[in-house]
């Protein structure tokens, strides 16, 4: 049998291991790095990125490093084959330069990758955004070009494509931007790639729509690496991506459902954190990377998660605990949700009393028509958000709904008042600034949104949700049941309640009939998102540090006064 011929290049043992396999490679680099020893997930990785099919995706929670192993596998590849021609794509040419740049760090730094460096006086390229490695022969395509999805592919031409994170939220939040997107992928796979050549992708899922999903119809294998081991449900609903070695530690018994697949990245601890901080339906895309939702999770905001008691106009409790007990239940309110949701009262409420921190009113205009003039007045204490008034007005820019907003404002004693300008161009505006300063004098500003407006509100509120920090005053959800009698009307008037809205808003275009209610909401509380970051235990503990503050002062002040009165007394 013929000895193995190897590259110059390959002149230990090592070097022979490191050139067989990419994980050993990785293994190498790493070390060479000052980085720990990858972990088994990205060993997974590594092995799929070497042995996997010629079109093939890597689909793995976020913060796993799946960018930084395809770079070194870019490198492994062209120390096997200088003349391999690589095309690095990503959502904007910015992310597939730094791409690009840490695979040329690596080459400059590591004396064994050395060799790689461009040959600038053979006119080799050695720029960031396209570079050739020294033992490359001359050709039209440099050996690692860096682009932006949306830029210029035509005519390059690449041994292998990385397309690396090319959904992002800006160029998917749209059906059209969706095609669009979907449109250069396939250019990529198609015009771009040589015959034979390999397309690689890195991908974490935007949306339940997103465009990964029909990749499989043009011929490439997916493999799925979620952050948590998954239910016996959710595996099928992976539909075969879940990784192999993932799913057979869970078939033999060396995990459990919900554990953390990675603990040396992500501890369960970690994985709680930023489920808090994305919402469950944003940690199941970009961490589990399930975009097969069931009810539940397609219908995200849930009434459950408000706390719902009476809330005074100027103060607060300093703290509010959740629950959703059968004491805590509120009886006697029609269901305007799922089934079995309801609305529950807390189950501790703070007696000390603080003021509002800050108050605001959010409006969003309507013209005439079925759409409604709607309202949210929201006020902040300690992190939590109180919902003082919440409703909708016929009439758009008639002087009655003018006047009511005004006095809205006056009776919440709010900050300031910001009205949507989108709609009307300002107009509303320069209609309801005389009425207002004529009522109640107050700051007036305008907000735009933008972006698909099912996923922008329950972005903002999903989180506040999960977290239970929106507190809702009584008298709204009283008042809005009573003002629509749903059993009555039925659906059509049932649209209308901010509540129904709440419960079944999807991040599917067009999931309401009407959404003013819900919107404004959204708005509202996303003005206090910074506030609702803040911890409520250590902003109760800092305010009784202050209040035992000013009485040891006051304590210390009065021991002082008594000494003197004492010390007059002894020298009379």
């Amino acid at each position: 049998m013929a000895k193995k011929r190897y590259p110059s290049w390959v002149k230990t043992r090592t070097h022979a291991r490191m050139h067989d396999d990419f994980r050993v490679f990785l293994y190498w680099l790493w070390k060479q790095l000052g980085l720990p020893e990858p972990t088994q997930a990205q060993y997974e990785i590594a092995e799929y990125l070497q042995h996997g099919p010629k079109r093939r995706i890597v689909m793995a929670f976020r913060g796993v490093g799946k960018s930084w192993i395809t770079s070194a596998f870019v490198l492994w590849c062209l120390m096997r084959n200088p003349d391999e021609k690589v095309m690095v794509v990503s959502a904007s040419e910015y992310k597939a330069i730094e791409f690009a740049t840490f695979t040329k760090q690596l080459i400059a730094t590591i004396d064994l990758l050395q060799w790689l460096t461009p040959n600038t006086s053979a006119g080799q390229r050695d720029a960031v955004q396209a570079f050739d490695v020294g033992p490359a022969r001359p050709a039209q395509a440099p050996s690692v070009r860096a682009v932006g999805v949306g830029g210029q592919m035509t005519g390059g031409r690449a041994t292998k494509i990385v397309f690396d994170d090319i959904e992002i939220p800006n160029n998917s939040d749209t059906e059209g931007k969706r095609e669009k997107l979907d449109l250069r992928a396939r250019e990529m796979g198609g015009a771009i790639l040589v015959p034979g050549g390999h397309s690689i992708g890195l991908g974490t899922p935007q949306s339940i729509q997103t465009i990964y999903n029909g990749f499989e119809e043009r011929g490439y294998n997916i493999r799925i690496w979620p952050a948590r081991y998954p239910g016996r449900e959710q595996i099928d609903a992976y539909n075969g991506r879940l990784a192999p070695q993932v799913l057979d530690r869970l078939t033999n018994g060396e995990a459990s459902e919900g554990d953390p697949v990675d603990p040396r990245r992500f501890t369960e601890e970690d994985l709680q954190e930023r489920e808090a901080e994305y919402g469950k339906s944003g940690f199941l895309l970009q961490f589990m990377l399930d975009t097969t939702l069931s009810d539940a999770n397609r219908f995200p905001l849930k009434l459950r998660d408000l706390i719902i008691m009476d809330v005074a106009m100027d103060s607060a409790p300093t703290k509010v605990v959740w629950a959703s007990g059968r004491a805590q239940m509120l009886e006697g309110m029609p269901n305007v949700g799922m089934n079995g949701d309801r609305f529950f009262s807390p189950m501790h409420v703070a007696e000390a009393f603080a003021d509002f921190e800050g108050s605001v009113l959010f409006i969003d205009p309507a013209g005439r028509g079925r759409d409604e003039t709607a309202y949210a007045a929201v006020k902040s204490l300690h992190g939590m958000l109180f919902l003082r008034r919440w409703g909708g007005l016929m009439g758009g820019y008639d002087e009655s709904v003018l006047k009511t907003l005004a006095e809205i404002a006056k009776s919440e004693s709010v900050n300031a008042v910001h009205v949507e300008s989108n709609y009307g161009d300002g107009m509303f505006n320069a209609l309801f600034s005389p009425v207002l300063n004529d009522v109640y004098p107050c700051h007036l500003e305008e907000y735009k949104v933008a972006g698909q407006k099912e996923a922008r509100i329950i972005d903002k509120l999903e989180p506040v949700l999960n977290a239970h920090r929106l507190i809702v005053d009584k008298t709204i959800v009283e008042r809005q049941l009573d003002t629509i009698p749903i059993k009555e009307a039925g659906d059509r008037a049932r649209v209308y309640n901010g509540f129904y809205q709440l419960a079944f808003l999807t991040r599917e275009r067009g999931s309401l009939p009407q959404d003013d209610r819900i919107d404004v909401l959204a708005e509202a509380v996303g003005y206090f998102t910074q506030s609702v970051a803040r911890d409520v235990k250590k902003a109760e503990d800092k305010r009784k540090a202050r209040l035992l503050e000013e009485a040891l002062r006051a304590h210390q002040k009065n021991c002082r006064a008594l000494s003197g009165r004492h010390d007059r007394r002894r020298w009379n």
